[in-house]
């Protein structure tokens, strides 16, 4: 891809919508919205890097309860044009065809390739890359089994939707925890796996979320590793302008 003149790619993630409480996730949404307004009339592409939603599950007639401003602002930009793309992450790992049918946003469940403006992009969630965490590899596995998600569809969406929510508040309340901290390359696991990576196939950037830490880090062979930060602590994105990949953050 090549971009127009003047237009950029945006990339955001960890939205996290639906935590800790009703109210503050609503203040979350509407900021998320007028973000979304202000980069609209320059944006070419916007990449949603997953966990949009502390929780989500589809049935087949039936989406969670909520988020109406961020559902329909997604349908106005992508109405006017916008390339959207989003992908799933570890909290909504069950987003299956409802984005693509009803807003004709792909959604990707693994990672993607891109080359815009003649830079190579690796773009993931990030959850399960890299050395370890075998335990959630294997979860994640059985969760994403078209046997899983029939068995799930087999319980009443009100008891569903909300047994998702209670397993998603059994880990981490984002919301409360302290500020994470770059453990250094040898501890995290997403520069490892940049770096493996690396020894295979050259990529200008490599653009994650999950690890909830705004970061550039810079990487052999001129390479950037860019984790996207949160919407909880930093209301941070990154923003790509057709020659250069830089973290910003909204005020």
């Amino acid at each position: 891809m090549q971009l127009p003149l003047g237009k950029k790619v945006y990339f955001a993630s960890d939205f996290h919508l639906g935590i800790p409480d009703h109210a503050t996730s609503v203040a979350r949404e509407k900021r998320i919205c007028r973000w979304l307004d202000e980069i609209a009339p320059h944006a070419a592409q916007l990449y949603l890097v997953g966990d949009l939603f502390d929780t989500w599950f589809e049935y087949k007639n039936v989406i969670p309860r909520g988020y109406t401003r961020f559902m329909g602002k997604l349908a106005q930009l992508r109405d006017a044009g916008l390339q959207i793309e989003v992908f799933t992450g570890n909290h909504d790992l069950w987003m299956l065809d409802y984005f693509q049918h009803e807003l004709d946003i792909p959604v990707h469940h693994t990672h993607i390739e891109r080359e815009i403006n003649g830079k190579k992009f690796f773009i993931a969630h990030g959850d399960g890359l890299g050395p370890g965490d075998t335990g959630y590899k294997i979860l994640k596995t059985v969760l994403r089994s078209p046997l899983s998600q029939w068995l799930y569809r087999r319980v009443h969406p009100d008891t569903g939707v909300g047994l998702a929510g209670w397993f998603s508040r059994l880990g981490p309340k984002h919301a409360d925890m302290p500020e994470k901290e770059f453990l250094g390359p040898d501890k995290e696991m997403l520069v490892q796996f940049c770096l493996s990576t690396l020894n295979e196939k050259h990529y200008d950037y490599f653009v994650f979320g999950h690890r909830h830490i705004a970061i550039e880090y810079p990487l052999p062979q001129n390479s950037l590793y860019v984790n996207l930060g949160d919407w909880i602590r930093y209301d941070s994105f990154a923003e790509f302008d057709g020659t250069d990949l830089k973290l910003k953050y909204y005020k």
